[in-house]
């Protein structure tokens, strides 16, 4: 499946990973391309931001709060648990020397669905 898509250029890092993690969940089935791009239309419309795409902090926080909102209906990412990696990820990041990589504690990893009780 292949998806024309309007931003060429990300102004952060994370503007381009939450775009390629979005496209390739599409194309591995997840989500349909029109699913998705419903839910960032609604996600938008309701920030009021109905302007082009820029790659804008604004804009892919909608797209982020969108993704997380699209996969929380799937099952796929409950809101308590993304909003504790979320937590976990920062208390790492402030907690790390600068030029080292960041890495969670095992315990703040995320369990699959199979490792479920």
């Amino acid at each position: 499946m292949s998806h024309s898509h309007a931003i060429t250029r990300f102004d952060e890092p994370w503007h381009a990973e939450v775009f390629a993690l979005t496209v390739a969940l599409s194309e591995a089935g997840r989500f349909s391309w029109a699913d998705w791009t419903d839910i960032l239309g609604a996600t938008l419309a309701r920030h009021g931001q109905s302007r082009e795409l820029d790659g804008g902090n604004d804009y892919f926080a909608a797209w982020l709060e969108a993704l997380e909102s699209l996969l929380a209906r799937l099952g796929d990412a409950e809101p308590e648990r993304v909003e504790d990696l979320r937590d976990a990820w920062e208390a790492a990041y402030l907690a790390t020397p600068h030029g080292k990589p960041v890495r969670l504690p095992d315990e703040a990893m995320p369990v699959s669905s199979q490792e479920r009780p």
